[in-house]
């Protein structure tokens, strides 16, 4: 089933979004990762979509949505209100949540802390965001501010080509050609001389606060949807296996399934993620 380009007016910016299945089926709003957009789950969402309608957005500063007021900060807890700006334009009060990665931390935080709104949770390659040490926040914070003064110091990397960006994007993302080039189609756009990338440059700016690991499993322990958790083997590096353990048994009643691929594994081989994304929701329904 072809995706549907649609936007969704929310109360302090535009989000741009596609949209597949049958409005009668089951809701699913789907959540991309950082520096991703809508087009991650090109092809994960057919294999999906004859259970649920899905919605993925373009958060804010990716992909085609609109980007942060000037001066704005890209805080993760504002991810959360525009996901739940999303739901609200669509019309949707309780509902399911599709993440992967930063996708997948938006969803799990949410889930905690809205449990009334959220009815399933399938998560692939996340549980909560990244975390800081409490030791560090002077050093992450001075860090943060640094780059802030110099956001507008580097002037945008400007393509040739198309080809040229998905090169660019197959080095940066460990991706194949395919899926690096679903994402460049919808995450860049033209300007004198080429093309150039539609994120934000405030993307890349480091966070200039962080939870620390405590307060991700006090929210954690309060999801109450049937969640699904899909992890790549092996591990990536940013949260080893101890860590993510220690996350997955605040989540009552959780099922978490390994397979064996990369970060993007629903881009690359979505077949086996599908596969389990659905058997986990014929064990719930």
């Amino acid at each position: 089933m072809p995706a549907r380009d649609i936007e969704l007016v929310c109360p302090n910016l535009r989000l741009a979004a596609l949209e597949w299945g049958d409005p009668a089926l089951p809701k699913l709003l789907a959540l991309h990762g950082w520096l991703d957009n809508a087009a991650s789950f090109d092809a994960l969402v057919p294999l999906l979509c004859g259970n649920f309608h899905i919605v993925a957005i373009d958060f804010p500063g990716h992909g085609r949505s609109d980007w942060r007021a000037p001066g704005a900060w890209y805080h993760t807890v504002d991810y959360l209100s525009d996901a739940l700006a999303a739901a609200d334009a669509l019309g949707w009060r309780r509902f399911g949540m599709l993440g992967h990665s930063l996708g997948a931390a938006v969803a799990s935080m949410i889930a905690g802390a809205c449990p009334e709104r959220v009815e399933r949770l399938l998560l692939i390659e996340g549980l909560g965001p990244i975390t800081g040490a409490g030791d560090d926040a002077a050093k992450q914070l001075g860090r943060a501010l640094a780059e802030r003064a110099n956001v507008n110091a580097k002037a945008p990397r400007v393509f040739a080509s198309l080809e040229e960006a998905t090169a660019a994007r197959m080095r940066a993302g460990d991706l194949s050609g395919g899926a690096a080039r679903a994402l460049v189609e919808r995450g860049i756009k033209p300007v004198d001389g080429g093309l150039t990338w539609s994120t934000d440059p405030r993307l890349m700016l480091a966070s200039p606060v962080r939870y620390v690991e405590e307060q991700i499993l006090a929210v954690l322990r309060e999801i109450r949807a049937p969640t699904g958790l899909i992890l790549a083997q092996p591990e990536q590096p940013y949260m080893p296996r101890a860590a993510m353990d220690n996350r997955v048994v605040q989540v009552a009643g959780i099922e978490v399934t390994r397979i064996a691929g990369t970060h993007h594994l629903h881009m690359e081989n979505p077949q086996p993620v599908a596969d389990a994304l659905l058997k986990f929701r014929a064990a719930v329904v």
